[in-house]
């Protein structure tokens, strides 16, 4: 009994260490490197989530350890590899058919992008085009490409996120767009794939998460590390290898908000 109470405390020990967040940036790559396949999860509406995100690239390109950066902010089938480390910015955003919309402001994610290009190193686009997403919700063989548990967790996340907004028959397509979205996300970074070298895939945590997201598109047994990001939310429930905490954001209705829109 008492070995047992002893074998049960080391085993919370090391579960305790194996989650604490690391204290910065040497740290955290110290976590990660080396590894052929990165994701890094983000708050869209979180500054420090940007910094992180340009300090990795930046971190690994001084390295000489990065291959590539894929971003959901752009499209699949946009990328930079034609521009010189000097190309302006304008260039940048017009090889990536940048969408200077609300979701996507140039101000916050060009420091990342630009990191990457400056330093040599190509930037994939890798979300679903839009042009795609009509036939991705009609696709009812994207509902096989994750297990059953995956897919109603999925959907779960797809009512939650919209706050039981969405009718019922609009839960199966929206879903099946973000199943078709981290699949492209995914397929864009294993084409990317360089011996000895790390792709870093940037997108929303849910894009990353080990139990929802990209991960789950990944071939068996393909090496890859998820840190996830959460701003003031530290002990929360975030399945990844690394949580990276930042300071909380101010309090928004994100429901309250969605409502307005759902009324226009």
């Amino acid at each position: 009994m008492k070995l047992s109470l002893v074998a049960i405390g080391f085993a919370a020990l090391l579960a305790a260490c194996a989650q604490t967040p690391p204290k910065d940036l040497p740290a955290l790559l110290a976590r990660t490197q080396p590894t052929p396949l990165l994701l890094v999860g983000e708050q869209h509406d979180a500054p420090e989530h940007q910094q992180l995100q340009r300090e990795l690239v930046q971190a690994l390109a001084a390295r000489g350890e990065l291959a590539a950066v894929v971003m959901e902010m752009a499209e699949a089938g946009r990328d930079t590899r034609a521009l010189p480390r000097d190309a302006s910015e304008d260039a940048v955003r017009e090889a990536l058919a940048w969408n200077q919309g609300a979701n996507w402001p140039w101000p916050t994610y060009g420091p990342v992008v630009m990191a990457a290009v400056c330093a040599g190193v190509p930037v994939y686009g890798g979300n679903l085009p839009r042009a795609q997403m009509r036939e991705a919700m009609s696709d009812a063989a994207l509902d096989q490409s994750v297990s059953a548990a995956a897919l109603e967790h999925q959907r779960a996340a797809v009512r939650e996120g919209h706050c039981d907004l969405l009718p019922e028959g609009q839960i199966a397509p929206m879903t099946r767009i973000q199943l078709a979205r981290d699949r492209s996300l995914a397929d864009t970074a294993l084409n990317a794939l360089a011996p000895g070298r790390t792709v870093l895939l940037i997108a929303g945590n849910g894009h990353v998460r080990t139990d929802l997201g990209v991960p789950l598109h990944l071939p068996a047994g393909q090496a890859h590390r998820v840190v996830v990001a959460r701003a003031g939310e530290a002990g929360a429930d975030a399945p990844g290898d690394v949580v990276w905490p930042t300071p909380a954001l101010p309090a928004r209705d994100h429901c309250a908000e969605l409502r307005e829109r759902f009324k226009r």
